[in-house]
């Protein structure tokens, strides 16, 4: 499988792969991967990475959700990296499979809506997407330099798979979850943990995102500390007032967790 590179300044840093296929999973996946510039200046420079979810809402206008709307991933990277407030990163987009994302971003089946296959959908990131983008895209080892993320669905889908990789991504991005699948049982999830891993976590919420939104994004802090994650140090949480469930309230948590989770090395 070839990449199709795009042109024209960071456009040309966009590296858009089709139908990755899986041994894994039953599904195919595209997926966009972005470079920084330090990737092409520098050829012998290994890079962190992080893995999102829905990434066709991530860098493109034209393939977003609702057209228009997306995260601004590249753009705000390039910024932060250029004004030395991040470290460069690698980010990979993984493209949802459209009716199928419920399945593969779920844990574990609902009666109603159905789902409950993201155990396959994370072996398949782990197993061969992940490898395949170390190898093309000169990525550093080890679960400091690897992050996983994502939002609604996709934040539900990172924490879970997150605590159930710890000694793969050392990094979660968790923008509004949705707690509420299935009887919040990502909750009882994260209480049956033995002990607290070495992870650094993002977690947020918009203040306008629903009735139940707010008090479960709460719930899970709250977890998460009785967990001994520790605010402000390994675990960073916000409401964000106003912030409805939508891609332009995500692309303006872009910088913060970008800040958070790789942040500059001195």
């Amino acid at each position: 499988m070839r990449p199709r590179r795009r042109t024209s300044s960071l456009q040309s840093r966009l590296y858009k792969h089709e139908q990755f296929v899986s041994a894994l999973s039953d599904e195919k996946h595209d997926f966009m991967v972005y470079v920084p510039q330090a990737f092409l200046d520098e050829p012998n420079r290994f890079f962190p990475v992080l893995f999102l979810h829905d990434g066709q809402n991530l860098f493109d206008p034209q393939t977003s959700f609702i057209k228009g709307n997306y995260w601004r991933m590249g753009e705000t990277a390039d910024a932060l990296i250029a004004c030395g407030e991040i470290e460069p990163l690698v980010i990979v987009g993984i493209y949802n499979n459209g009716e199928k994302r419920v399945d593969e971003y779920t844990p574990v089946e609902d009666k109603r809506l159905g789902g409950g296959k993201a155990d396959a959908y994370g072996q398949m990131v782990v197993e061969e997407l992940r490898p395949f983008v170390a190898r093309q895209y000169r990525t550093l080892a080890g679960p400091e330099n690897c992050g996983l993320g994502g939002s609604s669905l996709g934040g539900l889908v990172t924490i879970y798979l997150g605590m159930r990789y710890p000694e793969v991504f050392g990094k979660l991005a968790v923008l509004s979850p949705s707690v509420w699948w299935r009887d919040r049982v990502i909750l009882r999830f994260v209480e049956q943990l033995r002990q607290k891993t070495g992870q650094r976590i993002w977690l947020d919420i918009g203040t306008k995102e629903g009735k139940r939104a707010l008090p479960d994004a709460r719930a899970l802090k709250r977890l998460l500390v009785k967990k001994g994650w520790r605010l402000g140090k390994d675990l960073e949480y916000r409401e964000i007032d106003g912030a409805q469930h939508n891609e332009n309230a995500w692309a303006e948590r872009v910088g913060p967790l970008l800040k958070f989770l790789f942040p500059h090395r001195a």
